[in-house]
């Protein structure tokens, strides 16, 4: 069963490691050290559900269901447009200044709604956790299954917590105007590129 656990945790890293939303989120709030183990926990916990839904099951709703994958498809479009237009605004403003020195204070309540929105509806999410790990995991026995699952889970938990960690280790180097100008132009780059990417998908499917 160690193979298969490592066969989990080597599908979870092919998938983890792109940068998305939700690493740049992860990212961005540790370099302000807002919440930011908060988030990466609750990263880790919306991964671990995905994961075991996709594991278990949840493939075969997301295949029969085009509309559902439409519906998620473009609103995650608007969410990544809307977000990266916002980072992208603070890096050509005076803003970012005031993010570097730590003046733009974020609600805890306002960084957990956006997290739940880079996360869940964000469709490459799904395809990963539901379509990849799901056909993958689906067709193993339910012992090798469960081992499987906890191989991708564990990848989720070090991944989220070492990048949040490691964000906030290196914030003081991070939190700099043009540092800040940097990441926030990298953040709204990579948002506007999966939205589009995304668009570019669901016309496909016309």
């Amino acid at each position: 069963m160690l193979s298969v656990y490592f066969q989990g945790v080597a599908m979870g890293v092919a998938l983890i490691l792109p940068l998305g939303p939700q690493n740049a989120f992860v990212m961005n709030q540790g370099v302000r050290r807002q919440y930011h183990l908060m988030t990466a926990a609750l990263c880790t916990l919306s991964d671990i559900l995905l994961i075991c839904g996709g594991i278990f099951g949840g493939s075969a709703l997301l295949s029969q269901s085009v509309l559902l994958l439409n519906l998620v498809t473009w609103a995650g479009v608007a969410f990544l447009l809307w977000y990266g237009w916002g980072a992208l605004r603070t890096a050509f403003s005076g803003d970012v200044q005031l993010a570097a020195a730590g003046a733009m204070k974020q609600s805890r309540w306002r960084i957990i709604v956006t997290m739940i929105a880079v996360t869940w509806l964000n469709p490459h999410v799904y395809i990963d956790t539901f379509v990849l790990l799901g056909s993958l995991g689906g067709q193993l026995p339910e012992e090798a299954r469960r081992w499987f699952a906890f191989g991708s889970i564990s990848t989720s938990i070090v991944w989220f917590f070492g990048l949040a960690i490691l964000a906030a280790w290196l914030a003081p180097v991070l939190n700099t105007p043009r540092a800040q100008r940097i990441i926030n132009l990298l953040v709204g780059g990579v948002m506007w590129v999966i939205a589009l990417k995304l668009a570019m998908q669901a016309l496909h499917f016309y």
